[in-house]
């Protein structure tokens, strides 16, 4: 993600806030190979964010984000949020990221919780409820 955006506009959990006790994480594992991750956070309003959801660039188009994702929105909805939200970047790098959570029904928002308009920033939600 450093790569595509200036360090002021990344917005992934670093190690430490991925081990807090509102932050799940899991991983997507193929012979021993680290494939992709992602997170939820609890929010602690009923809602979650999406963070930390990476496929590792030579693996991309085999449907791991899909499958993480998917994965994601299962448990979000077995905790009965209400909704689910999400920043991702503005930049072409992000394109992708962004068709899959709009796929999904995820629709543009303004920011949420502590984040702050961002020209490099795209925040998006979807209503679970």
């Amino acid at each position: 993600m450093l790569a595509a955006s200036p360090p002021e506009s990344c917005h992934f959990l670093p190690i430490d806030g991925l081990r807090q006790p509102s932050v799940s994480v899991w991983s997507l594992w193929e012979d021993g190979a680290l494939l992709g991750c992602g997170a939820l956070k609890d929010l602690g309003d009923g809602t979650g964010e999406i963070k930390s959801m990476h496929t590792r660039e030579a693996l991309r188009g085999r449907g791991l984000g899909r499958r993480m994702l998917q994965h994601i929105l299962a448990e979000a909805r077995r905790r009965r949020y209400g909704a689910l939200f999400l920043e991702t970047g503005s930049m072409d790098a992000f394109v992708p990221a962004r068709r899959l959570y709009e796929a999904y029904s995820f629709m543009s928002c303004g920011p949420f919780g502590d984040y702050a308009e961002d020209p490099r920033s795209v925040f998006m939600t979807l209503s679970l409820g």
